[in-house]
Parts: C-alpha cells; structure tokens; sequence
C-alpha cells in the first residue's frame, strides 16, 4: 500500500468513527461520508505532502510511528495562522475602539502614549508602542465586567466591525486551507487546542463558530480576575492587570500548564511561534512543525522579516533544518479565505 493508500485509508476510518457533533450554531465538523479530497484548497506539492505523510505515519496501527489518539494533540497559533493578522489583529482594533469608548470615563488615558493612540484610532504609534503597551491597553478596556458581559460584547462589536485592509467583517478572513487541516487532523482523532497570544476569552467568544473548537481548548493571554458573591449569585470579575502573555516562551508554559501533555504537531506562521514549534517537536516520536509563510500579495498580503506585525525572521532561516515544513500560501493554496 503506497502512502497516499495510507492516508486515505487512515481518514476514511477515522471519519466514520470519531468526528464529534457539536452544539447548534457552531460550524459543523465534516459529514460522515468521506470526501474524495480532504484538502480540497491545497496544491500537490511537498507541504501536503509532509502533512498527509505525517498523518497517515502516526495513525496507522501496526506502524513504527502509530500515536494512539489519547496522545494525538495539535495546537494552532490563531492570528496569522488561522485568519488574517494584517494590518493588525481583530483584538488591536476591538481595544482600540473599547479605549474610545470609555475615555470620557478615564480622562487620565490620555496622559499615557499607547491610550492616546487608541482614543485617537492611530493604529501606528499604538504598534509602536510595543508588546507591553498594547497589553496594558487590552488589560485597562476589557476590566470591569464578568467573562459572559465581555463575550456578548465581542459578540456585537464582532458583527459591526470591518477589517479596515480588506473592507471584509473580520470573520470573513479565515484561512479555508487551515479549516480544512483542522477537519483533517480532528477526523484523523486529533484533539485541538488553539494557543494564542491574543486575548483568550476574546477568541472564546469566537472559536467554537469559526473554528468548531470549544472554550476549554482555547488558551490565550489573560487578565487577572475575581471571585465576587454578589447579592445574587456569585460571579467572576475581569480586573485591568496583565496575568499572563501567551506569546514566545510563554506558550509552552501554557501548553504545560493547561494541557500537560507535548503535542506532536504545532501550527504557527510568526518568530512568536518559534518556541512552541520548537517544544513541540522536541519530544520522541514522529513529530510535526509547520509555518505558514505569507508571500501572496495578491490574495491577501506579502510580510516576514522585516514587518512589525506577524515577522517571521528567525522561523524561515530555521525551519529546513529543524525539519518544519514551511507553507507557501502563493504556491500551496489553491484558495485562501473561507468565503
């Protein structure tokens, strides 16, 4: 049996048996009837290759590399890797447009350089104003509320707002060939965990609709909280202080801390992904690293080395040797959004 025998063979079981149903109104998991392809928008060349290659090495019984699907984990970073990052993330701009809408409140915001750039929509002095600025913003405007209050706000917010870029609602920019790698890997019994360094119960309120993937398998960067019995039931209290960033180191030690178990495959596309492929595909094993390269200025924008948003240096002078497989999204996908 050749390998692509294998790894038809391996989806097909795994299709039948394992795809999970989930709740009414999220995006549905693939039907039980196998598809012919099941990366219909990647192109036949070496990066599907490596992923049907690895697949198919991990899931086959008998096989030197056979993962039992307890020990099948994936982790995904989200922007830039699952949707569009360009010119800034969804959670940039929810954060700036929550800074412009409390500022009659906190007259004090202007006084601090990364809350003037958000009350004055200057998307460029607030990248400039780095890592930690933009989390103290994120902290300052999403405090004060209970986690349910803040999703329903991101909910109505994520309804109105537009890419600025593409002139699209920001969940019309998801990546189709990465929905259909995660089916792939979920059918294939994989269990998914989207590992971001953008707010975690910002994705929350949109993981399970885009991507099937429910709350307690999204981990993200937090603000601190509290426990408060109030005069009817008790609730938890979001505060404005940083509790931890999810970003570079910090997203193994998430992966420790909240999984407990070392992935076999991780997915990311910046030099902020670096450390989790890199501690990912560490362990024994038949492993997998992948970074998505944007080079496609075309289909939607070209940026790595040198971007301020997204840069993957470090990853593409690393990667061959490292053995990640590097995903051109000009030459390997045939589509590249959703809609």
């Amino acid at each position: 049996m050749n390998r692509r025998q294998l790894v038809s063979t391996a989806f097909s079981l795994a299709t039948l048996s394992a795809i999970p149903l989930l709740p009414t109104g999220c995006r549905p998991a693939r039907a039980a009837i196998v598809p012919s392809d099941p990366l219909p928008s990647w192109n036949h060349g070496e990066a599907r290759q490596a992923i049907e290659g690895f697949v198919a090495s991990v899931t086959t019984v008998g096989g030197g590399n056979y993962v039992e699907p307890a020990g099948r984990s994936a982790v995904f970073d989200n922007d830039g890797t699952l949707w569009a990052e360009q010119p800034a993330n969804a959670l940039t701009f929810f954060a700036m447009d929550r800074a412009r809408e409390l500022a009659s409140d906190h007259p004090d915001w202007l006084q601090r350089p990364q809350f003037q750039a958000a009350i004055e929509q200057n998307l460029k002095a607030l990248i400039d104003a780095g890592e930690l600025g933009l989390a103290e913003l994120i902290a300052a405007t999403h405090a004060g509320m209970t986690p349910e209050a803040f999703e329903a706000i991101v909910r109505t917010w994520l309804a109105g707002a537009r890419n600025p870029l593409f002139g699209k609602p920001f969940e019309k920019l998801v990546y189709q060939p990465m929905l259909e790698l995660i089916d792939f890997l979920r059918a294939n019994e994989f269990k998914i965990t989207i590992l971001s360094g953008g707010g975690a119960e910002f994705l929350r309120a949109l993981g399970e609709r885009l991507y099937g993937i429910p709350p307690e398998r999204i981990i993200g960067s937090t603000i601190r909280t509290r426990y408060d019995v109030g005069e009817t039931v008790p609730r938890i209290i979001r505060l404005p202080e940083i509790d931890f960033v999810d970003e570079k180191s910090g997203k193994p030690i998430a992966i420790n801390r909240f999984l407990g178990r070392r992935p076999i495959a991780a997915f990311g596309n910046a030099d902020t992904d670096f450390e989790m492929l890199e501690w990912s595909t560490a362990g024994s094993g038949r492993r997998f690293g992948m970074l998505v390269h944007h080079d496609d200025a075309k289909r939607e924008v070209a940026y790595d080395r040198t971007s301020p948003i997204g840069r993957l240096d470090r990853g593409l002078d690393e990667a061959d040797e490292r053995g990640w497989t590097l995903v051109s999204m000009k030459n390997d996908w045939k589509n590249v959004f959703a809609t």
